[in-house]
Order: C-alpha cells, then structure tokens, then sequence
C-alpha cells in the first residue's frame, strides 16, 4: 500500500511567499485562500517558529513547502542553519528553481539541497545545483512532471521524487508512466532511492509504485517508531 509523502515529511514553513510565479503553483493558491501574507511575491520570515526546530522526537522536515530558498534573505538562512546544526535528531530537506542565484556552502550533515525539475529543459538546474550548493547531499523533485526529461545526470544526488499534477489542472496535465519508470531505472543504476508520490497511483497502479527514502530519513522514522510505543 503507497504511503502519502506527508506522513514521513512535514512541513515547517518558516518562510511563506515566491517571487517565481510558476502559473501551476499550489502554495500561492492556499496563501490567498487562508490570507497567510498580504503579497505572496514578498517572502515573509516567521521567525518564532524557529522553536519548532527544537523538537525532541526525530522528524524529517520540508522547511521550503511554501517558498523557495533563492529568495530567502542571509540572515534568514543564517537563522535557520544554526538551528538545524543544533538539532541533529531532525532531517531537514530545502527546495529551490533557481540555484543560479544561490550561493552557499555548508557542513551540515542533516540538511538537503535539492531543485525542481518538472521537464527536459530545466534540466541545467541539477548543474547548477551541484555548481552553486556546496553541501552534503543532493536531491531532485521530479514534480509535476510535465515531459520526458530523457537522459538525466544524477551524478552525486542522493535521492529523488516522482510526482504528477494535482488539483485542478490534474485533468489536462498527465505524466506518463515511462518518464517515471525511465527516471527510477537511471537513479537505480547509481543507487540512489526513489519515492513515487501517491498522487501517481492512478496513472502507474499500486503494484508497480516504488517508495523509497535515503537511510537517513528512515533512522528518523524508525525512531519515532520508538518514541510512540
């Protein structure tokens, strides 16, 4: 039975709004229907939220679900990076479409760059990537999945996910099963894990999803297994 990506990563939106305007965008949406920030394309830092950090019982994080880490400011990166050099029970995972404006280098062993690639021609993001983020581990965000992105360089990525359209335009924007399989059949080669994302089970069918996390978020999981008994 496929797992729902959510249930072994949560969110920890410490910073809300994009300037990207990507027209497919899920976050923009749900900050105009909740009335989160006045303007969506001038981030917002909530800084009190840096307590969550704190947290005891291990959790693997999405710290970028509703921003892009190219737009956040220094000091706010600077805020957030001391915090997960604290807490090293935490996986923490960040997200960005434009690692040409990024820049940093980091030790953290708990923190994982990663880009956006949604078809063949934002390929050039995992370069840029691996050429501006100097970090520990790597990992690409195949979603939604708009064309075959055919051949990919994974070369130093540690981990990848598959994903379709959701939401309203899920009925016009369909991803093939092959780009899928073609992607998991290149990163297996590597060894790297794949997670398909449970919105493609209708397209792929149960039986043939793969889900699987980098070892270090499933140590996190097996502890929180611990802390539950």
């Amino acid at each position: 039975m496929s797992i729902c990506i959510k249930d072994a990563i949560q969110n920890l939106n410490i910073v809300i709004g994009c300037p990207i305007g990507c027209n497919y965008c899920y976050a923009r949406n749900n900050v105009k229907r909740f009335h989160m920030i006045e303007d969506f394309e001038k981030p917002v830092f909530f800084d009190g939220k840096l307590r969550l950090f704190e947290k005891e019982m291990p959790q693997n994080f999405l710290v970028t679900g509703m921003s892009d880490l190219s737009s956040w400011k220094e000091e706010w990166k600077d805020a957030v990076f001391q915090k997960i050099r604290e807490n090293p029970q935490h996986q923490f995972l960040f997200l960005t479409k434009r690692p040409d404006l990024l820049h940093l280098e980091t030790d953290l062993e708990n923190a994982w760059f990663g880009v956006t690639v949604t078809g063949k021609a934002e390929l050039w993001r995992i370069d840029k990537l691996r050429e501006n983020v100097k970090a520990k581990h790597y990992h690409v965000t195949f979603e939604p999945l708009f064309d075959d992105p055919g051949e990919v360089d994974l070369r130093g990525i540690d981990w990848i996910v598959v994903g379709t359209m959701t939401g309203c335009l899920s009925k016009k924007v369909k991803t093939d099963p092959s780009w899928a399989f073609s992607l998991y059949k290149q990163a297996h080669r590597l060894g790297i894990p794949v997670f398909m994302k449970e919105d493609l089970v209708p397209i792929i069918g149960e039986e043939d999803m793969i889900q699987e996390f980098p070892k270090e978020f499933i140590e996190v999981l097996e502890e929180q297994r611990q802390w539950k008994k």
